[in-house]
């Protein structure tokens, strides 16, 4: 039972000393909590997408029916669990991410995101064909407003062309492909934190406005 217990106060540890390295690097207001940025964090996640697939993993507008299409819908598809879908199941999917005021409507002659299927009247997910860069990012600062948060955020890439070649190298590089870094492996968290935050102006950065409404979170503009 005593050892048991010790393990358990080592986890509990290891656990909290995780969360303040995590936390540390992020510039955030007092009445910003760990809550707030793992929430914060989630939501960012849910809306990044894929270079190789849409251009930007996350583009700059001013109104999210401003927004790129391509990005829009393959955001929604990233974050579905069906295969078979009806235009509804879809149309319901992008109000849970993007909220309410979320107007745009899938056309199916248009989007290169779902095949549509006029024998089962059905959408089918795309096939999505991907490099051997992850496209990340990084929480810089985070502010409270009235009705949500400013989120600014550093874009990275995480190269894994040398693990394809046996090694556990991971070459950080920015988005116009400069290599800034190499990291042991990818769980080498706290070192990739300190490439970038060392060489942050080689990076790009882009801030995101946050809508809270209840426990949601729902994207407004991106700058």
């Amino acid at each position: 039972m005593k050892k048991l217990i010790t393990i358990i106060i080592i986890l509990a540890i290891v656990f909290i000393v995780m969360l303040i390295n995590r936390t540390s690097t992020i510039n955030a207001q007092d009445n910003v909590t760990i809550t707030d940025i793992n929430k914060i964090e989630e939501y960012i996640q849910k809306i990044y997408t894929w270079k190789e697939v849409t251009g930007e993993a996350l583009p700059k507008f001013d109104n999210i029916n401003n927004a790129n299409d391509l990005w829009i819908w393959e955001v929604v598809k990233k974050n579905l669990e069906e295969y078979e879908l009806t235009k509804d199941q879809i149309q319901n999917k992008a109000k849970e991410i993007f909220g309410q005021d979320f107007t745009k409507e899938l056309v199916e002659e248009t989007t290169q995101s779902f095949e549509y299927n006029a024998d089962t009247q059905k959408y089918y997910p795309t096939q999505t064909d991907f490099d051997n860069e992850e496209d990340s990012f990084l929480l810089n600062t985070i502010t409270k407003t009235q009705d949500g948060y400013t989120v600014e955020i550093i874009e990275y890439l995480e190269d894994y062309s040398k693990v394809t070649q046996g090694t556990d190298i991971v070459i950080i590089k920015n988005l116009n492909q400069e290599e800034i870094g190499q990291a042991k492996s990818q769980n080498d968290e706290q070192n990739i934190q300190d490439i970038i935050k060392r060489n942050i102006e080689k990076f790009t950065q882009k801030t995101i406005y946050l809508k809270q409404n209840g426990e949601n979170l729902y994207v407004q503009k991106i700058e």
